[in-house]
């Protein structure tokens, strides 16, 4: 029999035990003290007479409320956290009697049970043990060889020291002697036993029981009429009863449907398990600033308050531009007044939501949030805690529930002096108590969200503290936020009428920063000439230099021009006037080079057609572009689709069927060049207009790239891909050699070996074909001196090797649509740079201006994801016949400089500047997924399953199972060959078990794919890109892993026996996720108290969140 745990129940349901002269007294309700209960006081009557004498707490012990149950909870999940850790620190410099200090904070303690209380586990469940006689923890240190600074990391570390809310006391105080007039004393308490309001009473009541103290005399404080404990049992009658009934119907109807998550841009990736590691910003509002917003405060009819807060949520919605925002705010939780002078943990939380759809004006949404704040103040009594388990909101130990954004205002307190001495931001020196003294500065570095911002009011301003979770922002990004926040505040008081969505975030120096200074691109180039006279200029400069190598044969620039001119001519003859669509569909070979150069020479546009492309999109392509020529090779006639186009034969034997002097014929740079085919949405290609400017801009006195006569450059991209647009021209303008691979299909070692026999310096590749050169050819890229890659993310691996292993090679990250010829962005990845996340798209090049907009064409700041729009001379004409899709694509420039670029291109791709004005690429808007309401990048997952050893390639796409339920599929190719078929769903294997764990390690469980598919080989489009739609679909993919499956194993009996017990349901299978059925916090302590019963074990709360279903677990 365990008489502790029999007594300590008792006393639980208001059964009060206690000695009289040697006897056993009982007193309560009948319905507890049955006859069975009674019968087994009087078995054990002497021991349990004993256990009183010895430890006469033993039956001070009472239920905790909910707020408390769930800090408890908080604890157990991580009991090295400091998150609650609540402190008040000042600096004395006066001659102190610490003897009397110490005898202060004892009779504080006695004053206020719940300072002199531990929270023991009572079988399964928390409860609070209040201690008569609890000696104070009081601990003096001398600091007297310590400089400033180390004494500052030791205050904070014994700030930050954990407490052991089981068995220790819930407040401490550490004393720092430096000198004999020089203190800090610290005071921390646990928040399970405190709160805002408590530090108020706390810091009012401290000068009267010092001077007390110091004279010898009893503090006239007030009799205190009320418990903690009084407060716990209205609020359990208030849940249980009808009124319970009502505030929860209001919360379900106001939290109903799927609740939303706030995806703030961070500086790096979330950790799958949330840290408290946190830091603080402060800033300060103006005088007149402050009044101006408590004068619309009242002009709106609103508060202060209800300003700050809306404000507040205008700026997350800015930053994350999600419609659906949830904001929580604390509540001092004191509605009934007889609660007002007792210390204990009252505040509580409610949930603000904010809705952004439509077009709100400030003051529209001003109104929405006042009604919003008063509903949720009327109904503040409901318990949070109790809130987040009825709701059954999904666990994720990465975040905290239902919100991850705070805000609050804080009350001023009663005393001016006291908040300067406690809560100040300054240094101010004082007298107090008739002492000497200043606030201690003691930024309390806790991370209970993602943000919380706290507003104050001191010496007639508005200050603020911004608190963050420093693993997820650096303090430069938290500072541009909090200016932001103040922008925002002036433009609101500037005109509230204007639409949130046009409300300046930046200042202006921010403006100039991202929208001229990042865009001051331009360069002097030869603008006004086409490509072929910039040719013809460098044969006039290097007549006899090699322009082309083609296996064994060579042309110089003379020959080149030569053979060009002839063609041209003949097609003049064919009737090839400006912007002419002429189509070639050839091999690599010389005639390819000679019959591009021809029809420009000829005034035409050509229309490059990939002999490897399905005969269905070349029958479309050739119908699409209504070609009037159709220049080819014999030999590939009949891989040509019908068509009434001329079809003029490209032969090593072509006779001379012009002139070979260069033509004269009335064409600018303005006038089309090419066009070229890219994909389409609707699975229709689109053919893109491109200028000659665009080309000449990409290759003429660039910024991104030095080419000289002296560059070898490798032309490898099909003709189709806007790839060779680079290496053609980019060769033959700048008067380099064009190394011209064989036509077929090259391996690696071909590459390679072209690379090395022909000493290339210069060479482009695709995302997929560079990582396979960098494992495979690494040596034979020895005398590559510039390495362009890009077309797809670029792994972080494979990068960092090129960087270590060839010191002498230039690496360039290239970004760029066709629509704005072939390059946008470049980042020339260095030995030092920061590739954590991933490999930056840099800065625009030469000529090219970039834009990062939300969704009502504003500029985002630095940090915030966008949409990434172009402008400048690379921009193309627009789309072939699609007048509509050019239209919707192409926009007329929104900002100043619109005279020079009066069109930006809309990407579709989603990116943010980072702060050196480099930009990170995200993905595709259309790549972003939610699943179970988690906002995803698939890329981030891609990127860093890249970095695992045994990961060559990989492709992280979301699917959706038979019920409609999206879940994400990574498909990945080993290092090391694997026995799976190339569309087996592996689940077991010990790869992806790795793999598994690998990620486990580094995203919250949301982000974990259910499915790995293993493949010996990405599918790739033409372009070298990954081609997702040709992915294979997992062989189980309807299969849910949901499905209930039986334990089979002892232990997982006896698991799922425990876990139906406490859920109250019938059967658990060994995939069922604990939360998903209904599990919240106070189960989970259940479960493990039972677990440890049974198994004889201790289980750390925080493995039923990582492992939380019976077959992990």
């Amino acid at each position: 029999m365990n008489l502790i745990k029999l007594l300590q129940d008792l006393s639980l349901k208001g059964v009060k035990l206690w000695t009289d002269e040697g006897k056993l007294r009982t007193g309560g309700s009948q319905e507890v003290l049955t006859t069975d209960v009674i019968a087994q006081l009087k078995q054990y009557k002497s021991e349990i007479l004993q256990l009183l004498r010895e430890n006469p707490d033993i039956c001070q012990v009472y239920p905790l409320s909910y707020g408390q149950k769930g800090l408890w909870f908080l604890w157990q999940l991580s009991p090295q956290g400091y998150n609650y850790n609540f402190s008040f620190s000042f600096r004395i410099y006066s001659k102190v009697d610490i003897t009397i200090w110490q005898q202060v904070f004892q009779a504080l303690s006695e004053r206020h049970p719940l300072l002199r209380s531990t929270f023991p586990n009572l079988g399964e469940q928390p409860i609070q043990q209040l201690h008569q006689h609890q000696k104070l923890d009081f601990l003096q240190i001398d600091a007297s060889s310590w400089s400033e600074e180390e004494l500052h990391k030791k205050v904070v570390a014994a700030h930050r020291h954990p407490f052991n809310l089981e068995t220790e006391p819930v407040m401490r105080v550490r004393w720092f002697t430096c000198s004999e007039q020089n203190h800090i004393m610290l005071l921390t308490i646990h928040h399970i036993a405190l709160d805002g309001w408590s530090c108020d009473l706390i810091t009012k009541e401290l000068p009267q029981l010092y001077q007390a103290q110091l004279n010898g005399f009893d503090a006239s404080l007030p009799p205190l009429k009320h418990s903690y404990q009084d407060y716990v049992s209205w609020q359990k009658e208030l849940v249980e009863g009808e009124q319970g009934e009502q505030l929860w119907s209001y919360w379900q109807q106001k939290l109903g449907g799927e609740l939303p998550l706030l995806n703030l841009p961070t500086d790096r990736p979330r950790p799958s398990i949330q840290t408290d590691n946190g830091g603080s910003y402060r800033f300060n509002l103006s005088e007149k600033l402050t009044e101006q917003l408590k004068e619309l405060a009242q002009t709106e009819g609103a508060t202060l308050y209800m300003i700050l807060l809306a404000a507040f949520q205008v700026l997350l919605y800015r930053y994350t531009g999600e419609e659906d925002i949830l904001v929580g705010s604390p509540t001092y939780g004191r509605t009934k007044a007889e609660f007002a002078s007792i210390v204990g943990y009252f505040v509580d939380s409610v949930v603000m939501r904010a809705d952004f759809s439509g077009s709100l004006s400030f003051r529209d949404f001003l109104s929405q949030v006042r009604q919003t704040v008063l509903g949720a103040l009327a109904h503040q009594d409901y318990p949070f805690t109790l809130l987040v388990e009825k709701l059954q909101v999904e666990r994720d130990s990465s975040r905290s529930p239902l919100f991850q954004a705070c805000f609050v205002l804080q009350k001023i307190l009663e005393s001016q002096e006291l908040q300067k001495v406690f809560f100040s931001s300054k240094k101010t020196l004082m007298n107090w108590v008739g002492l000497e003294v200043e606030p201690f500065l003691l930024d309390q570095y806790e991370s209970q969200y993602d943000l919380f911002l706290e507003m104050g009011e001191e010496d007639s301003s508005l200050i603020g503290c911004l608190k963050y979770n420093a693993d997820l922002f650096d303090e430069q990004t938290i500072a541009l936020m909090a200016g932001h926040f103040q922008n925002l505040l002036e433009g609101i008081v500037k005109d509230p009428q204007q639409r949130v969505t046009a409300l300046q975030l930046m200042t202006e120096a921010e403006l100039e920063q991202i929208l001229v200074e990042w865009n001051n691109t331009k360069t002097d180039y030869p603008k006004d000439k086409c490509i072929h006279q910039l040719f013809e200029e460098q044969v006039e400069k290097t007549p006899d230099a090699i322009a082309v190598v083609f296996e064994q044969q060579k042309l110089t620039y003379s020959q080149l021009n030569t053979k060009a001119n002839q063609l041209a001519q003949h097609l003049q003859t064919l009737g090839v006037k400006p912007e002419m669509l002429v189509g070639i569909c050839v091999e690599r070979s010389v005639e390819m080079v000679v019959g591009l150069l021809a029809i420009l020479k000829a005034g035409g546009a050509y229309v490059p057609l990939d002999l490897n492309y399905p005969s269905l999109r070349l029958r479309y392509m050739v119908e699409d572009a209504q070609l009037p020529i159709l220049l080819t090779q014999e030999k590939w006639e009949h891989n040509l689709p019908q068509t009434a186009a001329q079809v003029i034969y490209l032969d090593p034997e072509l006779p001379k069927i012009g002139s070979s002097e260069n033509l004269t014929v009335s064409i600018t740079s303005e006038h089309q060049a090419y066009m070229m085919y890219t994909s389409g949405s609707t699975g229709l290609p689109k053919g893109v207009n491109i200028r000659h400017q665009g080309v000449v801009r990409l290759v003429k006195n660039t910024n991104y790239i030095n080419l000289t006569e002296k560059d070898i450059f490798l032309q490898l991209a099909p003709i189709s891909f806007d790839a060779a647009t680079l290496e053609i021209w980019g060769s033959l303008l700048n008067g380099g050699t064009l190394v011209v691979m064989p036509p077929h299909q090259p391996s690696l070692s071909e590459i390679g070996a072209a690379i090395r026999e022909n000493q290339v310096t210069t060479l482009w590749l695709s995302a997929g074909l560079f990582q396979l050169m960098v494992e495979e050819e690494l040596e034979n890229l020895k005398t590559v001196k510039q390495l362009l890659a890009g077309g797809d993310v670029l792994s972080v691996t494979h990068v960092q090797k090129v960087v270590e292993k060839l010191p002498e090679c230039q690496l360039i990250n290239g970004y760029g649509p066709t629509e704005n010829t072939t390059f946008t962005c470049c980042f020339a990845v260095k030995a030092d740079s920061n590739l954590e996340k991933s490999v930056p798209i840099g800065k625009p090049i030469s000529n090219t201006k970039i834009y990062i907009l939300d969704s009502q064409l504003q500029p985002v700041p630095i940090g915030v994801p966008g949409e990434l729009y172009i402008g400048g001379d690379g921009l193309a004409i627009g789309y072939h016949n699609r007048l509509e899709v050019t239209t919707d694509k192409f926009i007329p420039n929104p900002f100043k400089d619109s005279k020079v670029t009066k069109k930006l291109y809309k990407t579709g791709d989603l990116a943010r500047y980072l702060p050196d004005g480099n930009i990170e690429f995200i993905g595709r808007i259309d790549h972003q997924v939610k699943i179970r309401g988690y906002r995803v990048e698939t890329g981030e997952i891609e990127a860093t399953l890249t970095q695992h050893t045994i990961v060559k390639e990989t492709v992280v796409v979301a699917t959706e199972d038979n019920l409609g339920n999206k879940r994400l599929v990574a498909y990945i190719v080993l290092e090391t060959e694997t026995l799976a078929s190339s569309n087996q769903e592996i689940s077991e294997t010990e790869q992806i078990k790795k793999l598994k764990q690998y990620l486990k390690e580094q995203f919250p469980e949301y982000m974990i794919p259910s499915g790995f598919v293993v493949l010996s080989q990405l599918p790739l489009t033409p372009s070298g890109k990954v081609d997702r739609k040709a992915l294979p679909v997992p062989d189980n993919l309807n299969s849910m892993s949901t499905e209930y499956v039986a334990p089979e194993t002892e232990t997982q009996k006896v698991l799922a026996e425990i876990w139906a017990e406490v859920l109250g349901i019938e059967k658990v299978g060994i995939h069922d996720n604990f939360f998903d059925l209904g599990g919240h916090s106070l189960m989970a302590t259940q479960v493990l108290s039972r677990m440890r019963q049974t198994f004889g074990m201790e289980f750390p709360l925080q493995s039923l969140f990582e492992y939380p279903n019976v077959a992990t677990l």
